[in-house]
């Protein structure tokens, strides 16, 4: 063997593996000698480049497992962007293809391709281990694809955090469009028991979803079928028949010899998992986006899981229960009785509603349940979050300890924490008054990703399981993750478990996911997790984003996201939105003629956009805020967003990109009270970014929101925000010119045009906001709910410079101008650290100013004090649709500004110049 040969087939190996962050397998040619192909030792040691690739072998035999396909080989190279050889396993693989060790390895220098069911030995004869090595990609075409470890054979599927193994779709390896069904999945059967065995004689039941002869059951409850340890497997599930389906992975009859630890299951057509019988134990178990069951047990399953996540689709698709278990639907009190133990569990519901919903727990057909530290919430839309089915045997379980709920938490938010036949048991009786230490909350402060909050009242309310039983490891908190998160870096969804498709065949770049196009046309492409390399977003798609989307890490693992004009990019729920973070940039520049899009799902799908759809934007820079610390680093936590998104820092040139020809629509979503996505949130943003010709149009909650930083903003449009259009806070000075508010022409939801403060605790802290604004116009309506359409109200110690400007409205709107009465701010008003120049105010209210007893006269100081203001009568006087209309006041002179533009009027926009001409909505 030539040592060139070995050097090149270890260079390969090491790029498949390697994803430069957690589980993104990318491959990266680079200096290796491709010229010829030599097969290495199938030792299960890596390296063997698995047979005939179509160059000379020089006469080495090929004895890698299965045979090399010179079409898929084609296909996966293009899409990986190196040569790579697949090869297809097919039949049985038994103690003829091992080595002499009874191995059959899958190294990860080659892909590997399902065709038709794939068995690992036989029925307890010809048995033999199948060896996975870390970071290897195991696919299928379809649902008749799929791999079965018989009784006897083992598999040895050994990834790291680093390197998952990765089991998944054709479509998902080649970078088509993706989704639940489009292979089969995976089935391990062994020789413990089930309640299905005969009471004498051997056993051997049929597992269903899987042609006949794949049998499971004996009497070994410790049997051993190997490790699955950091696998993903993704977009599985078949159905042969009705109640005869693969599952995601398929335990039949499996023993507690078995270690199963860090395993994922997404995006399945069927359940999750399910357990047929058997005792194998699980730790670290994500399932999410799951069709129908996440869990599924039944026959007598005794086994033991700890540290279960579970999440139904972000996007409200097809969905069924967290857990559905049973002992045995035609003798449910027959033995070995279903009883699993389970503790740190995390079920969260969406609002799918088919023929089945989306719910949390159901215990039936006698089984028993040991549950601790369970966690169960979810939309309002979810169904009913527990239920136990109303038969003697399953209602008897309640009262007699077959079925115990500990520290746990029911806190779901559709009215139905549990549901209860009349005559049947009161669950929600004997849940918090039979058992111990169990709650219901609607608050218990879960970020987006389901990991708790660092107040959560999660933390600290657990038991400790290990007291009662050895494979439990002691915790202190409910639900599956704590202050720890284990599913970073290798789960899909958590920063892994992708395939490093750098030219995908539907056209979605490298770093995104294929999905079903959400307009029945457009490619869409799904961006999910945390973005730790440079991506550029390409016109001609679409593209979904899937939860919070992080672009880069905090100072860390750096990257920018760049988006081309034209392109759309949207979210399907507040639960969906876009984090710019520390150190990392975002790169969005538009045209006039292709502005790119922020909106929601139902503005593509059905033209129905309205505010609150998605969640939003959020940049985060290094620029000073004045809550930061006077000594040491500063790391504020941004509101609306999951816990470690933070901003602040000393660097006020600090850049985060550029916004240009930017429209951010339907947004907005309440976390809770103070706690709001913005349309565009600006947290100690530098003035090194560059943000021009920027709308916000119908967010739920402020337009804009600055938390100190200094960004400087050119052509803003806010219109129809149903909370402040403009928000500032925390040592906020900035500048901006030509920004237009309009509200709502309707007359529907809107607050103040702007609401400004320093901060509340320590008015006179500095840096003081005192933001620079010229050329502004804010339009009223006539909203009069909880809060009240109004123009300008300064509070909290801030200051403004303000100048060419106006605020009109009709008569029915609030006052237009307030500065609160504290002695910060009312001095503020005397010192110069407020002041409003060259400005009209046409409120048809007859409150153009609002002062209490005692404070400055707002009307005298603007029109005495102050200088080249005015006051007039109308809305008509000063504006015509959104144009400026009036000669009343001579603008200000900016003549050696370096920023502020000599506009030659006042207000945001003249008819001259309609800067907003098409590339905003909402202003026909």
């Amino acid at each position: 063997m030539e040592l060139k040969h070995l050097f090149q087939a270890s260079a390969i190996a090491t790029a498949l593996v390697l994803a430069g962050c957690g589980g993104d397998i990318n491959i990266s040619e680079g200096d290796i000698d491709n010229s010829t192909t030599t097969n290495i030792d199938n030792s299960g040691n890596g390296g063997s480049t698995g047979g005939d690739t179509g160059g000379d072998t020089g006469g080495d035999t090929d004895t890698a497992p299965g045979e090399a396909s010179s079409f898929l080989s084609t296909q996966v190279s293009a899409a990986l962007g190196t040569d790579v050889e697949v090869r297809t396993l097919s039949g049985t693989l038994d103690a003829s293809d091992a080595d002499d060790q009874g191995n059959i390895t899958l190294t990860n220098d080659t892909v590997w391709a399902l065709e038709g069911p794939v068995f690992i030995g036989g029925d307890n004869a010809d048995s033999v281990t199948l060896v996975i090595e870390e970071g290897a990609i195991v696919f299928g075409r379809s649902g008749d694809d799929y791999l079965v470890i018989s009784r006897g054979s083992d598999i040895e599927a050994v990834g790291t955090a680093a390197e998952p193994i990765i089991f998944t779709s054709y479509a998902d390896v080649t970078g088509d469009e993706v989704g639940a069904g489009q292979w089969g999945g995976i089935v391990i059967l062994g020789n413990a028991p089930s309640n299905k065995c005969p009471v004498t004689g051997d056993c051997a039941l049929q597992v269903e979803g899987v042609e006949e002869g794949a049998v499971f059951g004996g009497t070994d409850s410790s049997d051993s079928s190997g490790v699955l340890k950091y696998v993903v497997v993704k977009y599985a599930g078949y159905e042969i028949a009705p109640d005869n389906e693969l599952n995601g992975v398929t335990f039949g009859g499996v023993g507690s010899g078995t270690e199963v630890d860090y395993l994922q299951v997404h995006a399945n057509a069927d359940d999750g998992v399910e357990f047929f019988g058997g005792s194998v134990n699980v730790k670290h178990l994500v399932l999410t986006s799951n069709q129908d069951d996440s869990v599924d047990w039944d026959n007598g399953f005794v086994g033991k899981l700890q540290y279960v996540y579970i999440q139904h689709d972000r996007a409200d698709g097809d969905a069924n229960r967290g857990i559905e278990a049973d002992n045995d639907g035609s003798t449910p009190d027959i033995t070995p009785q279903s009883n699993p133990m389970i503790s740190n569990m995390t079920i969260i519901g969406n609002n799918f509603d088919g023929d089945d919903d989306s719910e949390g727990v159901y215990l039936r057909e006698g089984t028993g349940a040991q549950i601790y530290n369970m966690v169960i919430t979810g939309t309002d839309g979810m169904g009913e979050c527990l239920e136990v089915e109303n038969s003697t045997e399953s209602q008897a379980n309640l009262t007699d300890g077959t079925i115990t709920i500990s520290s746990s938490v029911m806190a779901c938010n559709n009215g139905e924490n549990f549901k209860s036949d009349a005559g049947a048991v009161d669950l929600e009786d004997w849940f918090l008054n039979t058992q111990t230490g169990n709650s219901v909350s609607e608050a218990i402060s879960l970020n987006n990703d389901g990991s708790p909050t660092s107040d959560s009242p999660l933390l600290g309310a657990g038991t400790d399981a290990s007291a009662v039983d050895g494979f439990f490891d002691a915790t202190d908190f409910i639900g599956a993750i704590g202050t720890d998160d284990w599913r970073q870096g290798w789960a899909f969804g958590f920063g892994g478990g992708t395939v490093g498709v750098v030219a995908s065949e539907s056209g979605c770049p490298a770093g995104t996911t294929t999905i079903a196009s959400v307009d029945g046309d457009t490619t869409t492409c799904e961006i999910n997790g945390r973005i730790t390399s440079d991506l550029t977003l390409t016109e001609g798609n679409m593209y979904a984003l899937s939860g919070a989307v992080f672009v880069g890490g905090d100072n860390t693992d750096s990257a920018t996201l760049t988006i081309e004009p034209g392109v759309t990019v949207y979210g399907a729920s507040g639960n969906d939105y876009l984090v710019i973070s520390r150190g990392s940039k975002i790169d969005a520049q538009g045209t006039a003629e292709k502005p790119i899009s922020f909106t929601s799902a139902d503005d593509i799908v059905s033209d129905s956009g309205a505010a609150g759809q998605w969640g939003g934007m959020v940049i985060l820079g290094n620029a000073p805020s004045n809550k930061c610390p006077a000594t040491g680093d500063c790391a504020l936590q941004v509101e609306g967003v999951q816990e470690g998104a933070v901003f602040g820092g000393t660097n006020t040139e600090d850049n985060s990109g550029t916004l240009r020809y930017v429209r951010v629509m339907h947004g907005g979503y309440e976390i809770a009270p103070d706690n709001e996505l913005n349309g565009i949130t600006f947290g100690g943003v530098g003035s090194g970014t560059t943000v021009e010709y920027v709308q916000v149009h119908k967010n739920a909650d402020d337009g804009v929101e600055f938390f100190g930083g200094n960004v400087d903003v050119k052509h803003l449009v806010l219109t129809d925000i149903q909370d402040d259009s403009i928000d500032w806070d925390n040592g906020f000075m900035g500048r901006m010119q030509y920004v237009l508010v309009r509200q709502a022409t309707d007359n529907s939801d809107a607050n103040r045009g702007i609401e400004a403060d320093n901060d509340g605790s320590t008015p006179d802290i500095t840096p003081q906001s005192n933001p620079t604004i010229s050329n502004l116009t804010i339009i009223g309506n006539t909203f009069d709910g909880d809060d009240d359409s109004e123009g300008v109200y300064l509070r909290e110690g801030t200051g403004a410079q303000l100048s060419n400007v106006i605020i009109t409205g009709p008569a029915g709107m609030g006052e237009c101008f307030e500065v609160e009465n504290v002695a910060e701010s009312q001095a503020n008003l005397a010192d110069g650290t407020i002041t409003f120049t060259n400005s009209v105010i046409a409120c048809e209210n007859g409150e153009n100013f609002k002062n209490d007893d005692g404070a400055v006269d707002l009307s005298d100081w603007f029109q005495n004090t102050m200088t080249g203001n005015a006051v007039v009568a109308t809305q008509a006087d000063v504006v015509n649709g959104v144009f400026s209309a009036t000669d009343a006041v001579t603008p200000k002179d900016w003549t050696g500004d370096t920023f502020f533009d000599n506009a030659g009027f006042v207000g945001a926009v003249s008819a001259d110049n309609d800067w907003t001409a098409g590339w905003t909505v909402g202003l026909e």
